[in-house]
């Protein structure tokens, strides 16, 4: 169970203690529960939204957007935030691109980014929620920390040493390609078509930017991973909504 605790305190806020510094090998198989830490991610958010049923429609989004992100810590949108920043402040090159990634100063640019991102969420959720279309308020947490394990199993990690390196050296990749086919097949027998538009918008988003991290950097790192997430999460709630 070690390596689920390890997942729920690297991707969330909840108040996990681990009883000791973990190996290598347990942060590699922590990969594998990421889908179900957005799972339990997913319910949390379901269970709130049916709580707030019969509130103000923008109140009920602004409510869920702000636990969602209070979930995660915040700790996707510093990466969307600092991948924006380097992304154009690299100018297209490899090294500095990776310098600006590790200021943990934010520009104008990062600032524009999360406001358009979270107001991109926020529109999603409240059609959806006028919709009742809230099976995507599991699909796309489920769906953006299985990006993740996706991530690592099919592309190299660019920053030697620290926790990405031990997660990238030590994932148990045949298992990981089976937990990424298991979540898929969950978001089909959970939502029928709505699951199949979620997987499809989340493809197209995984190999855009897989696509980008490859040519800048020649693989991932942890805020790009973080970025990933973010815009795969408005991807597939914005598909379902416009659905």
């Amino acid at each position: 169970m070690l390596p689920l605790w390890i997942a729920l305190q690297f991707l969330s806020s909840l108040p996990i203690r681990l009883p000791g510094m973990p190996s290598p090998q347990e942060l590699g198989r922590s990969l594998l529960f990421y889908p179900l830490v957005g799972l339990l991610f997913g319910g949390l958010l379901w269970g709130l939204n049916a709580l707030l049923s019969g509130a103000p429609a923008m109140l009920h989004a602004a409510i869920l957007l702000t636990v969602w992100v209070v979930l995660s810590g915040g700790l996707h949108l510093d990466g969307l935030a600092d991948s924006a920043d380097a992304w154009l402040g690299g100018f297209g090159d490899r090294e500095r691109t990776l310098t600006i990634m590790k200021d943990p100063r934010s520009g104008p640019i990062a600032v524009v980014t999360l406001v358009l991102v979270l107001l991109l969420k926020f529109a999603a959720l409240l059609a959806l929620i006028e919709h009742q279309a809230t099976v995507a308020l599991i699909l796309a947490p489920l769906l953006g920390r299985t990006a993740l394990l996706g991530l690592f199993l099919t592309t190299p990690y660019v920053r030697a040493g620290g926790l990405g390196q031990a997660l990238a050296d030590h994932l148990p990749r045949r298992i990981g390609q089976r937990v990424l086919l298991l979540s898929a097949l969950a978001c089909v027998l959970m939502a029928g078509w709505s699951g199949v538009i979620a997987l499809v918008a989340a493809a197209g988003v995984f190999a855009g930017v897989r696509h980008l991290m490859m040519r800048r950097l020649g693989g991932t790192t942890g805020d790009t991973a973080g970025a990933l997430l973010e815009l795969l999460e408005v991807a597939v709630l914005m598909a379902l909504a416009l659905a």
